[in-house]
């Protein structure tokens, strides 16, 4: 019998990677109003200028933009089949900035570069840094992001590469935050909202204990995943995870991002729309049956260079699962002298968003 080429991709490992390494990543992905149907669907956003084309309009869009969350979820899951489609976890955001809207029609292609390497001391996987970039089809950058993920090595004597982590900033600055020319605050009506506070109504430091969960089940979790493209094993192959030490598939981290923002709206009813992820961090796992819970801290509130119709409030983000968001005081806890998250805790985010000013 003759031989053939392996046709199949396994992805790619560890050692398969190297430092200013480029890859474009296949499939590119046109959004239609499907998608958003189901995005709210799978997860109840509620945020108003994602929902209707007058309120769009009247800030200045000509219709509606897709939900931060769902193009920023499919332009990430371009990257998992190169990146992490072996992945043990990811691990972590920064330097995330959402450049340019994202409409119905658009369609939407990224490419990565390899900005850091490093073994982990079992010598079974290690630590890939990537510095992802998603165009339009006008080859107009709409977001770029830098994640961390940890990935299995598939031939465990394979040299270790030099260790490079890349340094990373704190956070997005307000002078570089892309904020559209056209978007005219002036006139936003609160009452498309039901939330009577702005960026004025705000202070540093203020804790907002965001009232509703949601329950998300292995199905629900499963096709969210699918609907951004995102093929890693680890949140689909049940009989794969049950030979690791979770037992069980994990729900996409990103996922429970989309659910702690829908759960936030609540509180924040006129944040309009997510500029910048500054950091993040995936504390825990999340599995299906868990019931998702968060809080906001007002990190910073900044006013933007020229503009007095809109400020930036920056927030952090904490998801708990199972427990009510008010029932932890912190989300540390001392561990043999050392702080760690607490074990419910699933989720750490501080991201920048937009919100309209009180007139002048």
């Amino acid at each position: 019998m003759s031989s053939t080429l392996n046709k199949i991709s396994n992805g790619n490992f560890f050692e398969d990677f190297q430092l200013n390494q480029v890859i474009h990543h296949a499939t590119p992905r046109t959004i239609g109003e499907g998608e958003v149907a189901l995005y709210i669907a799978l997860t109840g956003a509620r945020q108003v200028l994602h929902s209707a084309d007058t309120v769009a309009q009247s800030l200045g869009y000509n219709t509606r933009p897709v939900d931060d969350l769902l193009a920023f979820h499919i332009a990430f899951g371009k990257t998992v089949p190169d990146i992490s489609v072996n992945a043990v976890a990811n691990l972590g955001y920064a330097d995330v900035r959402f450049l340019h809207p994202v409409y119905i029609g658009d369609t939407l292609s990224t490419s990565s570069t390899v900005i850091g390497l490093k073994q982990n001391s079992n010598g079974k996987s290690g630590v890939v840094y990537v510095r992802s970039i998603a165009i339009n089809q006008l080859q107009q950058p709409v977001f770029s992001w830098v994640r961390w993920v940890m990935i299995h090595k598939n031939n465990v004597d394979a040299p270790s590469p030099d260790a490079v982590v890349p340094s990373l900033p704190s956070h997005v600055p307000v002078e570089e935050l892309s904020v559209p020319g056209f978007l005219d605050a002036r006139k936003f009506n609160t009452a498309v909202t039901g939330g009577q506070h702005l960026w004025d109504d705000y202070a540093a430091g203020e804790r907002i204990n965001h009232p509703a969960g949601i329950t998300i089940s292995d199905s629900d979790h499963t096709l969210a995943t699918k609907l951004y493209q995102n093929n890693a094993r680890l949140h689909f192959d049940d009989v794969m995870m049950k030979k690791t030490a979770f037992g069980r598939r994990l729900m996409y981290g990103g996922h429970v991002i989309s659910l702690c923002r829908a759960l936030s709206h609540d509180g924040l009813e006129n944040a309009l729309s997510i500029v910048a992820i500054n950091a993040g961090s995936h504390c825990n796992p999340s599995f299906g049956d868990d019931t998702i819970y968060t809080w906001s801290e007002v990190l910073d509130k900044w006013v933007i260079p020229n503009r007095t119709d809109v400020g930036a409030l920056r927030l952090r983000m904490v998801g708990v699962k199972n427990i009510p968001a008010d029932s932890l005081a912190s989300m540390y806890i001392s561990n043999e002298g050392k702080q760690t998250y607490h074990p419910n805790v699933v989720l750490d985010l501080d991201y920048t968003v937009l919100m309209p000013r009180k007139p002048v």
